[in-house]
């Protein structure tokens, strides 16, 4: 339908809607990690999309109220798109519930950190208009933290998973950065261009402040992708919105 000025609103082009978009949505990036929340923590989960592979299912979270999760695809660009996609289709509270690598080795595989702060390394974010440092709701982030997630910590966005510049990590730990992950930033300037609500809580997966990397094993990361969700479900669960 056409608006009050004659212009037609936007249609997602890379997401096929097949049923409803909750206005509450998590965003795991892995397709897989979607479909294994939606199964553990939703009732009568109903498959919101498969276009492109970026599966995303919608149903009834534990408070009575619909929730969709809808994976992001690997990156800010990946993102940043379906963000963009899932707004036009009236989404209006975003949680990015991903994974991270600890820059501070103190911090122990398998524990949960709610990002207060992002510093933006990628260019996704940057294209979108973000500054140096971007911050998620601050109500949504208390929320997250009462519900179960951890740690306030600074998360910086990279565009690289495997990262060779050698000074790197030392220069994101001097800014403030205590873990690094790839969707923060862009999510939170895809939604703040619109005026969404976006909150960030993250599973540490690896450790990666030294030479050596470490990762949580398959079987671990799995059973804690079900714990991820359930906090940020309690978190929405608050009337966050």
């Amino acid at each position: 339908m056409a608006s009050a000025l004659g212009r037609t609103p936007p249609r997602p082009i890379h997401l096929s809607a097949s049923t409803e978009l909750a206005e509450r949505v998590l965003l795991p990036g892995d397709p897989q990690r979607a479909l294994r929340m939606a199964q553990a923590l939703l009732e009568s989960p109903r498959m919101f999309n498969t276009r492109r592979g970026l599966w995303g299912y919608t149903g009834t979270a534990p408070d009575g109220g619909e929730v969709t999760i809808q994976a992001t695809g690997m990156g800010g660009p990946s993102a940043a798109i379906v963000v963009e996609e899932l707004l036009q289709l009236g989404a209006r509270v975003l949680v990015r519930t991903g994974t991270c690598g600890a820059l501070d080795l103190e911090r122990e595989l398998g524990e949960l950190v709610t990002a207060a702060e992002v510093l933006a390394a990628d260019g996704a974010s940057r294209a979108l208009g973000a500054g140096e440092r971007l911050r998620p709701d601050p109500e949504l982030t208390d929320a997250l933290r009462r519900a179960g997630g951890g740690d306030a910590v600074t998360a910086v966005t990279s565009d690289l998973f495997y990262e060779r510049r050698p000074d790197v990590q030392e220069e994101w730990r001097r800014a403030g950065a205590d873990v690094v992950e790839m969707e923060a930033a862009a999510v939170l300037a895809a939604a703040g261009r619109s005026g969404a609500r976006a909150g960030c809580l993250l599973l540490v997966t690896d450790l990666v402040g030294d030479a050596s990397r470490r990762r949580l094993e398959q079987d671990e990361l799995e059973a804690s992708e079900e714990r991820l969700g359930a906090v940020a479900l309690r978190a929405l669960a608050e009337g966050v919105g």
